[in-house]
């Protein structure tokens, strides 16, 4: 099947998608090598998350840090020996305590690219230095967008390789206040969309070089493809539509509670770090929500910002619980969308649907 005519394959340094599709890094542990291997291998770009990637090594509890760089490097291998030639990536939060570190050992893995959120990445270029390793960051307004290429341009003398711009539908820590969240219309964030579109094309014209846009957050099928298509994106990213398949790195039961989820159990939630998340909600956080403090394991140092005494549950205990199938004790982060779930697929006939 090929794309429709508007859609252009993404060029990630000499390698070329057969479809303009990034699966959208889902941590903890939901999209591992085994899902951004598959990706690679049908032909998007395949991205594995590093957020406490290391979570199922022997020594996590003891060395956090060490266990999660372990597993960078052996994620990587296991999805290139899924898909050698396919490009693969990580998606790798600003937020992390370890995130240089992060960083430098998806370089080493061998990474395709470097998708950074969870904030500005204002030190990756410095961080990947003189690799062959394409960044991008991820951003969600306009201003945004200004912010981080305007630093790269003055600072390293360059610009980004492609942007994601993720919407207010997408799952899991968004880049939105609150109240900005039930501001955003189809038509407002359009226009958005548009804005930043712009705001990447004339810092292309400066260096001369193309620079792919693409829109993330609530796009689960063909619709909604070809919908940001028509703005003038130049490729997609996909999260919640791969949770549901065969190939995606967690638990089964974690998989049919989005099949299961209606879209009234799909809410906003707060995080322990104060931002604005999209979950699924179960026992565990309607303990949360009433108010309940909930007890944790020693601080495992996911993030840079975090006071372990005043939280009031462990961001890290709760995604493990979830990806490990305990649903009614984990945190179920999703896109809007996840409603819409209906069974288990495979990774080839989703990215068939959603270019039909």
């Amino acid at each position: 099947m090929k794309c429709e005519a508007n859609m252009k394959n993404l060029k990630i340094g000499e390698k070329i998608t057969r479809f303009p599709l990034i699966q959208g890094g889902m941590g903890v542990g939901v999209s591992l090598g085994r899902l951004a291997g598959s990706v690679a291998k049908e032909g998007g770009i395949g991205i594995i998350s590093t957020a406490q990637i290391g979570y199922r090594e022997p020594d996590f509890d003891r060395n956090p840090a060490e266990a999660n760089l372990r597993a960078i490097e052996g994620e990587m291998k296991k999805a290139r020996k899924i898909s050698p030639d396919g490009i693969i990536g990580y998606n790798i939060m600003t937020a992390l305590k370890e995130y240089a570190a992060h960083v430098k050992a998806a370089v080493k893995a061998g990474a395709d690219i470097i998708i950074c959120g969870a904030g500005l990445p204002t030190e990756l270029p410095a961080l990947t230095g003189e690799s062959s390793v394409k960044i991008a960051p991820i951003v969600s307004t306009d201003r945004s967008a200004k912010v981080i290429l305007k630093y790269w341009d003055r600072k390293y003398k360059r610009t980004a390789d492609l942007v994601v711009i993720e919407g207010p539908l997408a799952g899991g820590h968004l880049g939105f206040q609150r109240e900005e969240l039930s501001g955003y219309t189809e038509e407002s964030y359009g226009e958005e969309i548009k804005k930043i579109i712009s705001t990447v094309k004339s810092y292309g014209e400066k260096y001369q070089v193309q620079i792919p846009v693409v829109v993330a957050g609530g796009i689960y099928d063909s619709e909604d493809v070809r919908k940001v298509m028509a703005l003038g994106a130049d490729g997609v990213q996909v999260a919640t539509r791969f949770v549901t398949t065969e190939e995606c790195d967690a638990d089964i039961r974690y998989k049919e509670a989005y099949i299961n989820a209606s879209k009234e159990d799909i809410q906003i939630v707060k995080s322990p770090v104060g931002m604005p998340g999209r979950a699924i909600i179960n026992p565990m956080m309607k303990r949360v929500m009433s108010g309940e403090k909930i007890g944790h394991t020693p601080c495992h140092g996911c993030l840079a910002k975090c006071s372990p005494s005043q939280i009031p549950y462990c961001i890290t205990d709760s995604l493990i619980e979830a990806v490990k199938g305990n649903i009614e004790k984990g945190l179920l982060f999703c896109g809007a969308k996840a409603y819409k779930s209906d069974k288990i697929e495979k990774v080839s006939d989703v990215i068939q649907s959603l270019f039909v």
